[in-house]
């Protein structure tokens, strides 16, 4: 024990933890600076009961945004650590681009809190196999093991696939957007989601035209709920850079 407490001051000492969106040096592993850390708004009631979009104000238990009540939406919530904004882009980015794989733990430390106490299975959004030969990964399946192991709940990147490669959604309408992803997602084993409380795991959440044509299959193939759980979600769409 002693000898590994030493070998740990040396690599402090040598390599000390860094904030991941900056990169100042930090007390520990998966710790933000002060800076960073106070420019994240991090997500929670009050919100819709439906979508979780925040609220400014409480409306009351059960009430619902407007979209929701003009839409009842696929999905059974859409939950996100944090608001997409500055930090949370570039973290994201990091981990999407700039192999820093280390990231997907520390979004999933903060993603946990939002996982549904009665989830029964995690599945990561996939991307087609040619990004991930490219990449080398998918940054949703990195994030979605992590919170496997923080909530102890199974997970599995075999079930969801996407069938086809799709454009950047970026700068299209919603209406592009649900052409661009449609027919894009299979489900190779029904028999695996029949009955499940999924939760679609993704790094952000924009305006759900992916998640929706992912939700649609999987209900399909018989699942109980799917839940979304991303590390940020785009409040305004005029924000979304990437």
């Amino acid at each position: 024990m002693r000898l590994s407490a030493l070998l740990h001051t040396v690599l402090d000492l040598a390599l000390p933890p860094r904030c991941p969106a900056c990169g100042a040096i930090v007390a520990g592993t998966d710790r933000f600076c002060v800076d960073c850390w106070r420019s994240l708004r991090f997500l929670g009631p009050p919100w819709c009961a439906t979508c979780q979009r925040p609220f400014e104000t409480d409306r009351g238990a059960g009430a619902q945004c407007a979209a929701c009540l003009a839409v009842p939406p696929r999905h059974d919530g859409v939950r996100a650590a944090v608001a997409y904004g500055t930090v949370s882009r570039t973290i994201a980015l990091r981990l999407k681009y700039n192999r820093r794989t280390a990231f997907a733990a520390t979004m999933a430390r903060l993603m946990a809190r939002h996982l549904p106490a009665d989830a029964t299975l995690l599945l990561p959004v996939p991307l087609h196999r040619w990004r991930i030969w490219t990449r080398g990964y998918n940054q949703a399946a990195l994030i979605a093991a992590h919170l496997a192991r923080a909530g102890g709940v199974p997970h599995r990147v075999d079930i969801l696939v996407r069938t086809r490669g799709t454009p950047i959604l970026r700068g299209r309408s919603a209406a592009e957007r649900r052409r661009a992803v449609k027919g894009a997602f299979a489900v190779r084993d029904a028999a695996a989601v029949t009955g499940q409380r999924m939760v679609l795991v993704d790094d952000i959440y924009t305006s759900g035209a992916t998640t929706d044509a992912c939700i649609a299959v999987l209900r399909a193939a018989g699942a109980a709920s799917v839940t979304v759980l991303a590390w940020a979600r785009v409040l305004d769409e005029a924000d979304e850079t990437d």
